[in-house]
C-alpha cells in the first residue's frame, strides 16, 4: 500500500512538476537574470567583506579605523568607499550581465549588448542634484545599486532582446572583411545601439516632462507591495522553499529555477539593510528587512537545499555509533565534510535524496522550520537582522551566522536550527538505515 502511494506521488511529480521545472530552467529571460546577478556576485562579496571589516564588533578596532585619517579621510571612509564602489554597483553590473547573457543566447555579441544596456541605464537614471535643483555631473549610488535593480532587469532584457533582433535580422552596418573583428562588431552595434538608447532617452524625457519623477521610483512604488508579499513575508518565503525542495527532489537544481525569479528581491532587501546598517539605523522600525539573501543562505539552507546539514550529521551520528549500514559508512566521508561547507550534491545524488521518498518529508520540512524559527527570532528582536553583508555560501554555520548579523546571537540561532534539523531528519534516517541494513542482509521489510 505504501509502495503504491509513493508511486502515485512520484508519478504526479514527474508528470506535472518535472515539465514545468524543465521549461523554467530553459526559459531564456530567467537564464539571463540569473547570469546577470551571478556576474555581480564577486562585487557583492568584496563589498560585504569591507562592510564587515568596517563594522567589526571590537571597540578598539572601530575606534582605530574611525580616528585614523590622512588628509581628513579616515580608514572607515576608505572601507565605505570600497563598499559603495562594489556592492553599490549591483544594478548597473546586473544590467550589463543580463543584456549580455540574453544576446549571447541568441548567438550575438553579448559585450556590445551589455554596453548598450549600461548606457541606457545611465540615460534613465536621474543625476545628482544640487541644493537649488541643478543637475550635477554624477549619479546617485542608490540608483546604481539595489534601487536600480528593477530597471536593470527590464533594461537588460529589452536591450539584449532588441539588439539580437536587429543583428539576427541583419539590420546592421557591415564592414569590409579586412577590418578587424572588434572594429566590425562596434559598427554592427551602431544601429541597434542608437535605437535602444534613443528609446530609453524618450522614456527619461516622458517622465521628466510630465513631472512623474523618475522611472526607478515609479516602478519601486508600483511593485513594492505585490513583490513584497513574495520576498518579504514568511508565507512567500515558505512557498519559495517548498518549490526549491520539490525541484531538487526531481533532480533539477532548485536554486537555479526559483532563485532566478526571487533572488533579485532578496538582494534588494539585503542592500537596503546594508545602507541602514552603515547609517546605524538597522531595525524593523526604520524599514529593515528580515528576509534577505543571507537569511536564506546562512539560516535556512544550511548544508544546502533542504537544510541537509541535519541529514549529514545524522549520517555521522549513525556511523559514530557503529549502527550505520555499509552504504552510509561509505557515504559518510563523501557527504559530511562537503555538507559542513554547504555543498550537498554528493548527498543529493549519492544517498540519494533525489527521487527518494524516504527523505522527501524532512527535505521539505527542515528548511521551512529554519525559516520560521529565524523569522520569529528576528521579528521579536532576539536575534539581530542581517546587516547586508553577503557571506560566501560555503562559509560553515556558526561562523556565517556571526558574520551575517555582526552578533553572537546569529551563531546561537544557527546552532538551534541545526539541532532542529537533526531532530527532523533523525527518525527518517534511522528508518532508511534499517532498510538498507536489511537489504544488505538479503531480507526485505
Amino acid at each position: 500500500m505504501s509502495d503504491q502511494k509513493d508511486s502515485k506521488i512520484s508519478g504526479f511529480i514527474e508528470t506535472y512538476l518535472m515539465p514545468v521545472a524543465v521549461k523554467l530552467g530553459s526559459f531564456k529571460p530567467l537564464i539571463a537574470i540569473r547570469d546577470g546577478i551571478t556576474l555581480a556576485m564577486p562585487l557583492i562579496m568584496i563589498g560585504s567583506f569591507f562592510l564587515i571589516l568596517g563594522n567589526f564588533p571590537i571597540t578598539a578596532w572601530t575606534n582605530w579605523i574611525t580616528n585614523t585619517s590622512l588628509q581628513g579621510v579616515t580608514v572607515a571612509d576608505i572601507f565605505s568607499k570600497i563598499n559603495n564602489g562594489s556592492f553599490g554597483l549591483l544594478g548597473m553590473v546586473a544590467a550589463f550581465g543580463i543584456a549580455s547573457s540574453y544576446a549571447e543566447q541568441y548567438e550575438t555579441d553579448g559585450k556590445s549588448a551589455g554596453i548598450i544596456a549600461v548606457a541606457s541605464f545611465f540615460v534613465v537614471t536621474p543625476s545628482v542634484m544640487s541644493a537649488d535643483k541643478v543637475p550635477l555631473e554624477g549619479m546617485p549610488y542608490g540608483y546604481l545599486g539595489s534601487k536600480g535593480l528593477f530597471i536593470a532587469i527590464i533594461i537588460g532584457l529589452l536591450a539584449g532582446g532588441i539588439f539580437q533582433w536587429f543583428i539576427n535580422h541583419n539590420i546592421q552596418i557591415h564592414m569590409p572583411e579586412e577590418v578587424p573583428p572588434a572594429v566590425a562588431q562596434s559598427f554592427s552595434a551602431l544601429i541597434p545601439g542608437a535605437v535602444i538608447i534613443a528609446m530609453f532617452g524618450a522614456v527619461y524625457a516622458l517622465f521628466t516632462w510630465t513631472g512623474l519623477g523618475n522611472v526607478h521610483d515609479i516602478l519601486l512604488h508600483v511593485f513594492a507591495k505585490p513583490l513584497g508579499l513574495l520576498s518579504d513575508t514568511l508565507g512567500g518565503t515558505v512557498v519559495a522553499i517548498l518549490l526549491n525542495s520539490l525541484f531538487w527532489f526531481v533532480g533539477i537544481h532548485g536554486g537555479n529555477v526559483v532563485n532566478s525569479i526571487i533572488q533579485p528581491l532578496w538582494l534588494m532587501n539585503t542592500d537596503a539593510n546594508r545602507l541602514l546598517f552603515k547609517a546605524g539605523k538597522l531595525s524593523l522600525d526604520h524599514g529593515g528587512h528580515i528576509i534577505t539573501q543571507p537569511f536564506m543562505d546562512n539560516f535556512v539552507y544550511m548544508g544546502g537545499g533542504g537544510a541537509t546539514i541535519g541529514l549529514v550529521l545524522c549520517i555521522a551520528f549513525l556511523v559514530a555509533r557503529r549502527r550505520a549500514s555499509k552504504q552510509l559508512e561509505v557515504l559518510a566521508p563523501l557527504t559530511v565534510t562537503p555538507g559542513l561547507f554547504n555543498i550537498n550534491e554528493p548527498t543529493m545524488f549519492g544517498l540519494p535524496v533525489v527521487l527518494n521518498m524516504a527523505t522527501i518529508i524532512p527535505f521539505i520540512i527542515a528548511p521551512i522550520v529554519n525559516a520560521v524559527t529565524t523569522y520569529t527570532a528576528m521579528k521579536t528582536g532576539l536575534v539581530s537582522l542581517c546587516t547586508g553583508a553577503v557571506v560566501p555560501w560555503t562559509m560553515p554555520p556558526v561562523i556565517s551566522g556571526f558574520l551575517a548579523t555582526n552578533s553572537w546571537t546569529g551563531s546561537a540561532l544557527q546552532i538551534v536550527n541545526i539541532i532542529l534539523d537533526v531532530l527532523i531528519y533523525l527518525p527518517f534516517m534511522i528508518a532508511l538505515n534499517r532498510q538498507q541494513k536489511a537489504q544488505e542482509l538479503g531480507t526485505t521489510k
